[in-house]
């Protein structure tokens, strides 16, 4: 979306780009498509559309790359609803409802999020819906009608799962003690990582790899909202996940090492996980807490679950597991005494050598596992 400062429609020597100018145009299926999707035809050059929207061509510009959108040279190739876009943007900073620095980054927020999931919705209902194709028709020919139908469909859903998760997550910050708490919280934060990946990419097909990848995902993700937690990001042998308890955190990653064990397909997992002050940012985690639990993963022995002293005393402070088994069996003792029910530990904490970790000093970690009586 780039223009020199006089709105002439040519990049700074002068020249105007070809590949801006033509992108779509060489293909009347990939301009239908478009059409179909944006509900609008090409009617603006990036500066007509900045001035329609009543935008410096600048703003404008950041608005088009925080979204993740090369710069088109001046090529007509801009819409209504890119005008539409801009204005509301930039309304939202009008109005002080938003700084500029804010609605950029909301802008790529959004854009980032939704990039993969229109090419991860693409890939899959053309290989799912058109494989193999249409008797005497080319997936290409058929993609059309696939998306006249299911983008309406699509669109609502889209907006019903925002409007959830939008709900959900302002929910947690309404819930948090002060201010400060809302952006720098204190969160478990949990890293899980396929063990010997790389050796695989070495020995599988670029299909069974990809199939490999998706099923660990998928299962991580189930599992993790089934729990309670909250998926950050997934890194293709390495999932990221937080949770607010860290009852939960540890369910999660127990759980994740069971099921994957159980799975002969899979190869082994660990976990690290650390809890402590975190930063939030764009829907991402940040800060020495997140580095931890990393650093916790990778030392983490196969098929088994590494923690933080700080998450184990969040555990013992719960009454999630006990600080010792002598300290459980004293409990009990005590218990059984007077009458009562003895404490009802879910987890068993075992502590591990210190270590000198690269970057955080020398660290604590503990070995988490079930307690006997507590076996899914």
């Amino acid at each position: 979306m780039t223009v020199d400062d006089t709105g002439s429609g040519a990049d700074a020597d002068g020249r105007e780009d070809p590949d801006a100018a033509a992108s779509g145009e060489d293909n009347p299926l990939a301009l239908r498509l478009e059409q179909l999707i944006l509900g609008a035809e090409r009617r603006y050059t990036p500066f007509q559309a900045a001035r329609s929207a009543g935008v410096s061509m600048e703003l404008a510009s950041r608005f088009w790359r925080a979204m993740g959108f090369a710069d088109i040279g001046q090529a007509k190739a801009l819409t209504e609803a890119d005008v539409l876009a801009l204005r509301r943007l930039a309304g939202l900073v009008e109005a002080g409802l938003l700084s500029e620095a804010m609605a950029v980054q909301v802008a790529r927020s959004t854009g980032q999020t939704t990039a993969r999931l229109a090419e991860w919705q693409i890939d899959s209902f053309l290989e799912g819906l058109t494989e193999p194709p249409e008797p005497g028709m080319t997936r290409t020919e058929v993609t059309y009608p696939i998306i006249e139908l299911l983008l309406p469909e699509l669109e609502e859903f889209l907006v019903f799962v925002w409007r959830r998760q939008l709900a959900a997550s302002a929910g947690r910050v309404v819930q948090a003690a002060d201010d400060e708490e809302m952006v720098d919280r204190r969160l478990a934060v949990g890293f899980a990582d396929l063990v010997g990946f790389t050796r695989l990419t070495r020995r599988m097909e670029e299909e069974e790899l990809g199939e490999l990848v998706e099923a660990f995902e998928t299962t991580a993700a189930d599992l993790v909202a089934a729990h309670g937690g909250r998926l950050i990001k997934t890194l293709g042998d390495e999932v990221l996940y937080a949770a607010d308890d860290a009852g939960v955190a540890a369910e999660i990653a127990l759980r994740l090492i069971e099921t994957m064990a159980n799975d002969e397909t899979m190869p082994e997992l660990r976990v690290g996980i650390a809890f402590g002050t975190v930063t939030t940012r764009m829907g991402d985690v940040f800060g020495t807490t997140v580095n931890l639990a990393s650093r916790l993963t990778s030392i983490a022995p196969k098929d088994a679950v590494l923690i933080d002293s700080a998450f184990a005393e969040e555990l013992i402070r719960t009454a999630e597991a006990p600080a010792s088994e002598a300290e459980a069996a004293e409990a009990a003792a005590t218990a059984e005494k007077e009458g009562e029910e003895p404490p009802s530990y879910r987890f068993a904490l075992q502590p591990m050598w210190q270590r000198p970790v690269r970057g955080l000093g020398v660290i604590e970690p503990w070995l988490l596992t079930r307690r006997a009586t507590q076996q899914p």
